[in-house]
C-alpha cells in the first residue's frame, strides 16, 4: 500500500463550512484511487486546514485531477473549499485550486494547477479562455440596468446570485438587525411616519440617537462658513471642488460683492490660486421628486470659495441656479443671517444628492460591480489577476443587488426621502457617466487636473495619494513578477477583462480615456491600481463619513420641501424649518445613512488576503510588505489626527475595507 497525504483548506468566512461527509477520489496517470471518506468531526469548519490519508494498493502515477462530493446531513449546506493539496508517496506536491461553493451532492471535478506564471503562447491563453467560457459566463451575465448607465450583474434578487459571492449568514443577520433596530427606534420616538415639520432646530438633536462625537460636532459648527468650506476638502464629497482661474460666464459676481472691504480683487486672488469653484451643473434642469404627494426641490448651485490668509476655505458667493436672472440672486456672506444660511443649506442639499448618485453610487458601487462581473466572467480562478483582485470584490454584487431592489428602485427608500429619487436619479447617473474620465478615477491625475496640489489642510488628498502609491508599488511587484509586455499583450484573459469593462462599464466611449486593451505591464499596473483604490480607499472616503456629516440633517438635507427664495430679505428660521425635510423624511435619512456607514463585524480590511493561494513565495513576501506599508501609513494618520479638531480617518488603512461591501 502507498499513502497520499491530502490537505483540504476551507474558506474562513462564516458559512463556508460543512457538516456533510466529504469524499475524494484521486485521478492519476496510471489509475484512480478509491472514493475515500475524509473523516473528521470539525475538519471542514470555516478556516479549517485539515489533513487526511488516502491509501492505494500501488502508485497511480502523476496526478492530474480529483473528484469531490459530499453526502449532506439532515440539513443541506454549502461548502466553500479554497484548495486541496496532495503529496504523493514519491514526494511530489500537487495543488488543486477550488475557490467555489459546492452546494449539492453532485460529483465535482477539479484539475491540477500547472505552475505557469504567465501565458507564453496565444494558444494557451485561448484554451484557458475557453475554460472560463464553459464554467462562468452562464453564471455571471450582463444586464442593461438603464439606457446610458453602466451594465450590472443579471440577478433579480440576492437569491439568484452565485453562492460564492453571497453575504455570510452573520452579515445577513447583522444588516437585518441594524435596519430593524433603527426603524423601531424612530417609530418609538414617533418620527418614522410623521409628516410634521420641525418647529425648532434644537428638536432635531434628539434624532442623533447613536453616540457619535463627530456628528454632534457637526451640529455645533454647521452654520460656520469655515466648516462649510472644510467639507469640500474632507467631508464625504471631496470630488467636486476645483481651482478657479477664470469666472464662468454664468456667475456675474464682482469684486465689490465678494470683497466689500476692498482688500482683494478676484483677478489677483485667482492668479494666486486662492479662488475655488464648486459647480453642480449635473443637477441643472431636473425636476425633483414628489414625496407623499408634495413636490420637492433640488437646485444646481454654483459656489465660489476663497482661501483666506489663515488657510481657511470660505464661501464668498452662492448662486442657486445655473442661469443668472432677477429671481436668482447671488447670495453673499454680508446678507442677512437666514438668507445666507438658507443659501448654504440648499447647496448642502444639492451636494448630498450629487454625492450619493455620482461620487458614491456610480464612481464606487457601480464601477466595482463592472470590475467584478468582468473578472468573474473572463479571468480563470487560477490566474494571478483573479487571485489578486478577488478580495476586492467581496460582497459587492449582493450589496448592489440590495441597493437596486430596495434603495434606488422606483419604490425604494430613496423615493421616500431624497429629492433625486425616481426619474431624476436615472438622469443624474447618465450625465455622470457621460462626464466620467479615467483620469478622474486616478487620484494623482485628478488632484492635478482640479488644481488642488497646494490647498492646505486637504487630508483626503494627502492620505489618498500616499495610499495610491502604496497600492501601486504592491501591484507593480505582483504583476511584473515573471511577466513581460509581450505576455500582457497576448494574454486573452486580461484583454477580455478590460474589453468588457470598456464596453459594459463605460459604454465603449473612447472619450473616457479608459483603455480598450493592454499592451504593456505599466498600463495593466495603473488600471489594477485604480481598481483596488476605487474598491477600497475611494469607497471608504465617500461612504464611511455619511452619518458623521449627514446625521445632523440640516447639514446634509436629502430633500428640500420649499423652493429657494427668489429675492433677499424673505427668509427666517421659520422658513428654514418649513424647507428642511420633515420629521419622517429626516428619520428615514438618518437610519439609512447610519446603516450604510456602519462597519460590520465581518469586515475584511485593506491588505488582508485570508485565502491567498499564490504560486510562489515572492507574492506572499509582497503581501507582507504591502501590509507593513499600510500599517506605517495608518500610524502616521493617527499621529496627525491627534492635532485635528475634525480627525480625518476615512482613508486610514486600519479602517478601510478591502471592497465595496456596504
Amino acid at each position: 500500500m502507498v499513502d497520499y497525504k491530502v490537505t483540504v483548506s476551507t474558506a474562513c468566512f462564516d458559512d463556508a463550512g460543512t457538516s456533510s461527509r466529504v469524499h475524494i477520489k484521486l485521478k492519476g496517470r496510471d489509475g484512480d484511487s478509491e472514493r475515500t471518506w475524509l473523516k473528521g468531526d470539525s475538519s471542514f469548519i470555516p478556516g479549517a486546514v485539515s489533513s487526511f490519508t488516502v491509501s492505494c494498493p500501488v502508485s497511480i502515477g502523476d496526478l492530474h485531477g480529483i473528484e469531490l462530493d459530499k453526502k449532506p446531513p439532515e440539513i443541506e449546506d454549502d461548502w466553500f473549499p479554497v484548495k486541496v493539496v496532495v503529496k504523493s508517496p514519491e514526494g511530489v506536491t500537487y495543488t488543486f485550486p477550488i475557490f467555489r461553493s459546492i452546494p449539492t451532492t453532485d460529483v465535482q471535478n477539479f484539475d491540477e494547477e500547472k505552475k505557469i506564471k504567465a501565458p507564453t503562447m496565444r494558444s494557451n491563453a485561448k484554451r484557458s479562455r475557453h475554460l472560463v467560457h464553459r464554467d462562468w459566463e452562464k453564471e455571471y451575465k450582463w444586464h442593461l440596468y438603464g439606457e446610458g448607465m453602466p451594465y450590472c450583474m443579471k440577478a433579480e434578487s440576492i437569491w439568484s446570485l452565485p453562492s460564492e459571492v453571497r453575504f455570510s449568514l452573520t452579515k445577513d443577520a447583522e444588516l437585518a438587525y441594524n435596519l430593524s433596530t433603527g426603524l423601531v427606534e424612530m417609530k418609538v420616538k414617533g418620527l418614522a411616519d410623521s409628516k410634521e415639520n420641525w418647529t425648532d432646530l434644537d428638536d432635531i438633536r434628539a434624532i442623533l440617537w447613536t453616540k457619535n462625537s463627530l456628528a454632534d460636532h457637526v451640529r455645533k459648527h454647521w452654520t460656520e462658513d469655515a466648516f462649510f468650506g472644510y467639507q469640500y476638502l474632507n467631508g464625504v464629497n471631496p470630488m467636486l471642488i476645483r481651482r478657479c482661474s477664470a469666472l464662468p460666464k454664468n456667475v456675474p459676481v464682482t469684486d465689490e460683492m465678494v470683497f466689500p472691504r476692498g482688500l482683494y480683487t478676484l483677478a489677483e486672488e485667482m492668479k494666486k490660486g486662492n479662488i475655488f469653484l464648486c459647480d453642480y451643473k449635473l443637477l441643472h434642469g431636473l425636476k425633483a421628486n414628489i414625496i407623499d404627494g408634495k413636490q420637492q426641490y433640488m437646485m444646481a448651485p454654483l459656489v465660489l470659495l476663497h482661501k483666506t490668509p489663515d488657510d481657511k476655505l470660505k464661501p464668498v458667493a452662492i448662486q442657486l441656479k445655473q442661469t443668472p436672472a432677477g429671481d436668482n440672486p447671488i447670495f453673499l456672506p454680508t446678507d442677512s443671517e437666514y438668507d445666507w444660511l438658507m443659501a448654504k443649506v440648499f447647496v448642502r442639499s444639492a451636494d448630498f444628492n450629487l454625492h450619493e448618485i455620482n461620487g458614491h453610487l456610480l464612481r464606487t458601487h457601480l464601477l466595482a460591480e463592472v470590475f467584478t462581473v468582468s473578472l468573474m466572467r473572463n479571468v480563470s480562478r487560477k490566474h494571478l489577476l483573479h487571485k489578486l483582485l478577488l478580495p476586492h470584490t467581496r460582497d459587492t454584487l449582493e450589496i448592489n443587488v440590495l441597493a437596486r431592489n430596495y434603495l434606488i428602485s422606483e419604490k425604494g427608500s430613496f423615493s421616500q426621502f431624497v429629492a433625486s429619487g425616481g426619474e431624476a436619479l436615472k438622469t443624474i447617473l447618465k450625465r455622470s457617466l457621460s462626464s466620467l474620465t479615467y483620469s478622474s478615477l486616478c487620484i494623482p491625475e485628478d488632484i492635478t487636473e482640479r488644481g488642488l496640489e497646494a490647498v492646505p489642510n486637504f487630508y483626503y488628498r494627502d492620505d489618498g495619494l500616499k495610499l495610491w502609491d502604496i497600492i501601486q508599488r504592491f501591484v507593480q511587484g505582483m504583476l511584473s513578477f515573471n511577466r513581460s509586455d509581450a505576455d500582457v499583450e497576448r494574454d486573452d484573459q486580461l484583454q477580455n477583462w478590460i474589453s468588457e469593462i470598456f464596453k459594459y462599464g463605460f459604454l465603449s466611449r473612447s472619450s473616457t480615456g479608459i483603455p480598450q486593451s493592454f499592451t504593456t505591464v505599466e498600463e495593466l499596473v495603473k488600471f489594477v491600481t485604480m481598481v483596488i483604490f476605487t474598491c477600497s480607499g475611494q469607497h471608504s472616503a465617500v461612504n464611511t463619513g455619511q452619518y458623521d456629516y449627514g446625521g445632523w440633517i440640516p447639514n446634509a438635507p436629502a430633500t428640500m420641501q420649499l423652493p429657494p427664495p427668489t429675492k433677499k430679505g424673505t427668509t427666517s428660521e421659520k422658513t428654514l424649518l418649513q424647507t428642511l425635510p420633515n420629521k419622517g423624511q429626516t428619520a428615514k435619512a438618518v437610519v439609512t445613512l447610519w446603516l450604510l456607514s456602519h462597519p460590520g463585524k465581518d469586515t475584511v480590511h485593506l491588505g488582508d488576503y485570508p485565502n491567498a493561494d499564490f504560486d510562489d513565495t515572492t507574492p506572499y513576501e509582497l503581501v507582507r510588505a504591502f501590509q507593513g506599508d499600510l500599517q506605517a501609513l495608518s500610524a502616521c494618520i493617527r499621529i496627525r489626527n491627534v492635532q485635528l479638531e475634525f480627525p480625518y480617518t476615512y482613508i486610514d488603512p486600519a479602517k478601510v475595507e478591502n471592497s465595496v461591501a456596504i
